[in-house]
Protein backbone atom coordinates (compact mmCIF):
# COMPACT_ATOMS: atom_id res chain seq x y z
CA UNK A 1 0.00 0.00 0.00
CA UNK A 2 1.20 3.76 -0.74
CA UNK A 3 2.32 5.74 1.73
CA UNK A 4 0.20 8.97 0.12
CA UNK A 5 -2.99 9.18 2.06
CA UNK A 6 -4.77 10.49 -0.90
CA UNK A 7 -4.03 8.08 -3.12
CA UNK A 8 -7.22 6.28 -4.25
CA UNK A 9 -8.13 2.62 -2.21
CA UNK A 10 -7.90 -0.52 -4.60
CA UNK A 11 -9.71 -3.36 -3.81
CA UNK A 12 -6.30 -5.30 -3.27
CA UNK A 13 -5.48 -2.94 -1.14
CA UNK A 14 -8.55 -3.07 1.08
CA UNK A 15 -8.07 -6.61 0.92
CA UNK A 16 -4.62 -6.29 2.55
CA UNK A 17 -6.14 -3.73 5.03
CA UNK A 18 -8.79 -5.80 5.86
CA UNK A 19 -6.75 -8.85 6.61
CA UNK A 20 -3.97 -6.66 8.99
CA UNK A 21 -7.12 -5.39 10.96
CA UNK A 22 -8.70 -8.83 11.28
CA UNK A 23 -5.12 -10.59 12.38
CA UNK A 24 -4.96 -7.68 14.42
CA UNK A 25 -8.09 -7.74 16.32
CA UNK A 26 -7.91 -11.89 16.87
CA UNK A 27 -4.34 -11.11 18.29
CA UNK A 28 -5.80 -8.15 20.53
CA UNK A 29 -8.99 -10.77 21.87
CA UNK A 30 -6.97 -13.81 22.45
CA UNK A 31 -5.07 -11.62 24.66
CA UNK A 32 -7.63 -10.10 26.12
CA UNK A 33 -9.19 -13.52 26.84
CA UNK A 34 -5.91 -14.60 28.36
CA UNK A 35 -5.93 -11.95 30.61
CA UNK A 36 -9.21 -12.42 31.85
CA UNK A 37 -8.72 -16.32 32.61
CA UNK A 38 -5.81 -16.21 33.77
CA UNK A 39 -7.23 -14.99 38.02
CA UNK A 40 -9.24 -17.33 37.12
CA UNK A 41 -6.88 -20.36 37.23
CA UNK A 42 -5.11 -19.34 40.51
CA UNK A 43 -9.01 -18.71 42.41
CA UNK A 44 -9.53 -22.24 41.48
CA UNK A 45 -6.38 -23.86 42.67
CA UNK A 46 -7.74 -21.98 45.79
CA UNK A 47 -11.24 -23.15 45.53
CA UNK A 48 -9.84 -26.81 44.52
CA UNK A 49 -7.27 -26.93 47.97
CA UNK A 50 -10.56 -25.36 50.35
CA UNK A 51 -12.73 -28.29 48.83
CA UNK A 52 -9.89 -31.27 49.19
CA UNK A 53 -8.85 -29.63 52.97
CA UNK A 54 -13.38 -29.94 53.89
CA UNK A 55 -13.25 -33.14 52.56
CA UNK A 56 -10.28 -34.84 54.61
CA UNK A 57 -12.05 -33.09 57.46
CA UNK A 58 -15.64 -34.46 56.89
CA UNK A 59 -13.65 -38.15 56.64
CA UNK A 60 -11.61 -37.59 59.48
CA UNK A 61 -15.54 -36.72 61.13
CA UNK A 62 -17.02 -39.61 59.17
CA UNK A 63 -14.11 -41.79 60.61
CA UNK A 64 -14.35 -40.17 64.33
CA UNK A 65 -18.07 -41.33 64.21
CA UNK A 66 -17.83 -44.94 62.84
CA UNK A 67 -15.30 -45.65 65.82
CA UNK A 68 -17.82 -44.10 68.22
CA UNK A 69 -20.58 -46.31 66.89
CA UNK A 70 -18.55 -49.24 67.44
CA UNK A 71 -17.33 -48.52 70.67
CA UNK A 72 -20.97 -47.52 71.99
CA UNK A 73 -22.12 -51.17 70.18
CA UNK A 74 -19.20 -52.82 72.36
CA UNK A 75 -20.50 -51.11 75.32
CA UNK A 76 -24.09 -52.12 74.57
CA UNK A 77 -23.13 -55.95 73.91
CA UNK A 78 -21.45 -55.94 77.40
CA UNK A 79 -24.55 -54.82 78.99
CA UNK A 80 -26.74 -56.97 77.01
CA UNK A 81 -28.45 -53.87 75.87
CA UNK A 82 -30.49 -54.08 72.34
CA UNK A 83 -29.55 -51.10 70.26
CA UNK A 84 -32.22 -48.56 70.05
CA UNK A 85 -33.81 -48.62 66.61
Amino acid sequence: MDDDRNAPATRAGLTELEIRITERLTEVMRDSQTGILKPFDGFSETVQTRFKAQDDTEAGLKKRLSVLEERILEVERRLNMPPAA
